[in-house]
């Protein structure tokens, strides 16, 4: 009997295929199905932080001052820049992202954060 493989492949929203999971460092996997505005979403992808610029990172930070939310010295290591940097990364609505369940907030934050001061 032949011995058949299956090979799991990963897909962005553009249609890419991955070589393997760990290609995509922007792929946030949630522990459950995350119900948003009726759809079910079990990841959402961040690849689009590269390509944000200085300008968007501003306009987040105004935000946060704006909310009087602007209390740290580092505003892009708080759950609250991350749900804004993402919805601008991801032209979702900043609902999506502070509606998501602690778990899921904390991995979405420690992504971001890993984004901007992880390594080259």
């Amino acid at each position: 009997m032949e011995d058949k493989k299956k090979e799991i492949v990963e897909v962005t929203d553009d249609g890419d295929v991955l070589d393997s999971p760990e290609e995509n460092n922007l792929l946030v996997t949630f522990t459950r199905p995350y119900i948003f505005d009726g759809q079910s979403y079990d990841s959402i992808d961040l690849k689009g932080l590269d390509k944000l610029t200085a300008n968007d990172m501003i306009a987040v930070n105004k935000i946060m001052e704006r909310n009087g939310t602007t209390m740290s010295m580092l505003p892009e290591m708080s759950l609250e820049y991350a749900c804004l940097i993402s919805a601008r990364a991801t032209k979702k609505p900043v609902e999506f992202f502070r509606q998501l369940p602690p778990k899921d907030a904390l991995k979405l934050k420690n992504r971001v954060i890993n984004f901007f001061y992880g390594g080259d």
